[in-house]
């Protein structure tokens, strides 16, 4: 499920914390790695957990009106596009995420205000109100309707992610990710699939999972290495000025770059200078990628790799 970017982002994690907390074992690294990785599927399944606990308290909530002293016609006669959405009944019936309801439960359960304040924003919303008072549609009009809700509405609601955070430590850094695989997933649905309809897995595939693996291995075994090489081409700087983070950084990218011999070098370049505007210092992304190159030219010359993406600096 997660994307290589997140994946490189998690052995980034790792390799920070590994070195913070000093003597701890390459498996103790490895065992936290997959730990993280696993609560970040689990947060996929609370976000469509929610969506189910949204139905549920309209469906309630529609019951309770019904059982007024005096219910007014609206009461009686409710109006059911959301609870009656189409995706929405399917997913419901969705073998996988009832089994794993089954087993696993969901987050929400002890948290039904944090619900009841969600479904109002969402039944308040702008777009709820016109799906509500629009003309019936198909079912990929439901489903449509059940995505934008997801990105527009349900994604921004903040108290979601205090509930996360009381939760995981893991919840923090891949939010915006894991809700573009909600969607991606609510896109992906099928109507003739009915109940049977697959959801994302934890890895993509084996491919994905050795990934994440072997590059977490090969950047702690080969630390001593690769900052060697870090600092041999960073000595017009003051490298107790580097930011920490930014020297990970270029430890994991080394380790792919020199392991990988199926990534063309630039694929892992612009990712680790993506990653690293994204979660170090403003001149993070420029600085990096002046020294990664250098180190790339140095290790083609040196025929240490040899792949495409990158052709050897000319001398």
């Amino acid at each position: 499920m997660l994307s290589r970017r997140l994946l490189r982002v998690k052995v980034v994690q790792m390799a920070y914390a590994h070195y913070q907390k000093g003597e701890v074992s390459i498996q103790q690294t490895e065992k936290e790695l997959f730990h993280s990785i696993a609560k970040s599927h689990e947060m996929y399944h609370a976000f469509l957990l929610l969506l189910l606990e949204l139905k549920n308290f309209a469906e309630n909530r529609i019951e309770v009106r019904k059982q007024k002293k005096r219910p007014s016609e609206e009461d009686l006669n409710p109006n059911l596009r959301f609870v009656e959405n189409a995706f929405m009944t399917q997913l419901a019936n969705n073998d996988a995420l009832l089994s794993y309801n089954s087993k696993n439960g969901t987050p929400w359960v002890n948290h039904p205000e944090m619900v009841k304040g969600l479904y109002n924003v969402v039944s308040e919303s702008e777009m709820f109100l016109e799906y509500m008072n629009s003309e019936p549609g198909d079912y990929d009009f439901d489903k449509r309707f059940i995505a934008k809700l997801v990105e527009k509405v349900i994604a921004p609601y903040e108290s979601i992610y205090s509930i996360f955070e009381e939760q995981s430590v893991y919840w923090n850094d891949e939010v915006e990710f894991v809700i573009s695989m909600v969607v991606k997933t609510v896109k992906g649905f099928a109507e003739e699939n009915a109940e049977n309809e697959t959801l994302l897995p934890e890895f993509k595939d084996d491919e994905d999972e050795d990934f994440v693996k072997r590059l977490c291995r090969k950047t702690l075994v080969n630390r001593d290495d690769h900052m060697a090489l870090i600092k041999q081409f960073t000595k017009n700087w003051d490298f107790d000025r580097i930011a920490y983070l930014d020297i990970i950084l270029m430890q994991v990218a080394i380790a792919e770059i020199i392991e990988f011999k199926n990534i063309p070098v630039n694929v892992s370049l612009n990712e680790y200078i993506e990653v690293a505007k994204f979660y170090s210092t403003s001149k993070s992304g420029m600085f990096i990628n002046g020294i990664l190159d250098k180190i790339t030219d140095h290790l083609l010359a040196e025929k240490v790799i040899n792949k495409p993406g990158k052709a050897p600096a000319k001398k």
